[in-house]
């Protein structure tokens, strides 16, 4: 018969029970890692878009729109925006894909609880189109990940009710 001691209160006897107290424990080690793992590099992104109607011409088929990111980090280590990929889809069939280092020319290191707002603008063909994309980050202990932005309307105002 097994015999196993945890701590100086936890005393188990037969094999069974050390053998499912071990599993028990596994199971709550990797589940508190991986709850860890997706806290640890948690990036929020927030996007609002305005018409910019003094620079767009309808007759033209020049609809420009400003957006403002938010970029928020409530991971629990520091990150630093690398770069950005953006796939812009201008409604009428026509795609435009974008890469670049960093936005508006910084590449911000957000540290825990730190965010950081640009706007920036782009062009589309129609009065209804979208964009979606990701930002390739680095955090200080060394990893390397994406995350993604979120697809969102450009609409010139009452198209879309």
């Amino acid at each position: 018969m097994a015999e196993m001691t945890i701590g100086k209160h936890i005393r188990l006897s037969n094999s069974y029970h050390v053998m499912h107290f071990l599993l028990e424990t596994i199971q709550k080690i990797v589940c508190n890692a991986q709850m860890s793992e997706n806290n640890k590099y948690e990036i929020d992104i927030s996007i609002r878009t305005t018409y910019l109607p003094d620079q767009s011409s309808e007759d033209e088929a020049r609809h420009v729109f400003a957006y403002t990111i938010t970029i928020e980090n409530n991971g629990l280590v520091a990150t630093q925006l690398i770069s950005r990929h953006w796939i812009i889809d201008s409604g009428d069939g026509s795609i435009q894909e974008v890469r670049g280092l960093g936005v508006v020319g910084e590449q911000p290191l957000l540290r825990p609880g730190d965010s950081f707002e640009y706007t920036s603008g782009t062009v589309i063909s129609s009065s209804v189109g979208s964009m979606k994309g990701s930002y390739q980050m680095a955090a200080e202990d060394g990893v390397h990940f994406d995350v993604s932005i979120p697809e969102f309307i450009l609409s010139v105002p009452r198209v879309i009710h």
